[in-house]
């Protein structure tokens, strides 16, 4: 047997090794050209017939016009969204099972109570779908007209004011937290089970303020039932145009809730890049909007998945932070 030169010896190994990093990637690549090859499933860890299951329908109707395949929508409800997540961290990273879920599933969950998944490891960020706005809203009984009028007023009467919510760790308690710190004031909370009897009550003057989501209340504020004060966006809401941003008082404040993509970790990197460009691509298109403009779906810009797992990072970081220093609990 010959012996092979060292140098001669580390170039074959090296190419040995070369073509076996070749192989995956070249099936990877092939694996994204001919995908999808049969039904994705859309999983959203909601009962059906609410907002983010008529937002995964509309995306799912376009991709499967697309792709000549069809997409369905799975409904995996319970403990707050994390049973739908759990089921798509442990799936097939393979592009078939997907998930469409509201921020607070992967951002807010993760702090409020145990879950079995770690969002910045379990998921692969495929796109950012959509915002939708809150409104900061008192009743006209209460005489503010602006967000620094209620600041002004809660400031002159600390502790005596209450805020309404959806209910514990909601998104409407956490986003009225971050309000109570970010303006320095003390707003008593009062949790609801659910958006309706809050709103109820604040209808009738038992609770002051509400910051909730605006399709909720902007029927109450066009009736003259309730005063809006802000919006939560950094930008106006093209729902609302003539509602100044709450950021004009308390700069940068931003309490917006987003619905995002996601795929299990390790999917392959050809797949979720192809899966960003088609939903940037149909959430682009003014008749994917349809009637799900109703539910205070807004557009967002065109984002790579890069882009939007550094924003859902930062998400993270700020709940978490919101969650600790308000003491808040699920419960």
């Amino acid at each position: 047997m010959h012996n092979i030169p060292i140098t001669t010896r580390s170039a074959w190994a090296a190419g040995i090794a070369a073509a076996a990093l070749a192989v995956p990637a070249a099936r990877a690549q092939d694996a994204a050209a001919n995908y999808p090859n049969k039904p994705i499933r859309m999983i959203v860890p909601f009962t059906a017939g609410g907002p983010t299951d008529a937002l995964a329908r509309a995306i799912g109707q376009k991709l499967g016009e697309r792709w000549k395949q069809s997409v369905v929508v799975e409904n995996r409800a319970g403990a707050g969204g994390s049973i739908g997540a759990e089921f798509v961290a442990k799936s097939r990273a393979d592009g078939y099972v997907l998930m469409l879920t509201t921020a607070g599933v992967v951002t807010v969950n993760p702090s409020l109570s145990p879950v079995n998944f770690d969002t910045m490891k379990d998921f692969a960020p495929v796109a950012l779908a959509s915002t939708i706005a809150s409104l900061l809203v008192v009743p006209p009984s209460l005489n503010v007209h602006s967000t620094k009028e209620l600041i002004a007023l809660a400031k002159s009467r600390p502790g005596e004011l209450n805020y309404g919510s959806s209910g514990n760790g909601s998104a409407s308690h956490l986003a009225m937290a971050l309000f109570d710190k970010a303006a320095d004031i003390k707003v008593q909370h009062v949790p609801y089970k659910g958006a309706a009897p809050a709103v109820t009550d604040l209808l009738g003057g038992n609770v002051q303020v509400m910051l909730i989501g605006l399709s909720t209340v902007l029927p109450y504020v066009s009736s003259g039932k309730l005063v809006a004060l802000g919006v939560s966006s950094l930008k106006p809401s093209p729902l609302a145009p003539a509602v100044p941003t709450i950021a004009e008082a308390l700069p940068g404040f931003e309490a917006s809730n987003w619905l995002g993509i996601f795929a299990p970790a390790g999917t392959p990197p050809a797949i979720v890049n192809k899966l960003n460009a088609a939903i940037n691509d149909i959430m682009q298109q003014p008749d994917t909007w349809g009637t799900i403009s109703k539910d205070g779906f807004e557009p967002v810009p065109p984002n790579t998945p890069q882009e939007f797992g550094k924003y859902v990072q930062s998400e993270i970081t700020k709940w978490a932070r919101v969650v600790k220093e308000s003491g808040m609990t699920s419960n």
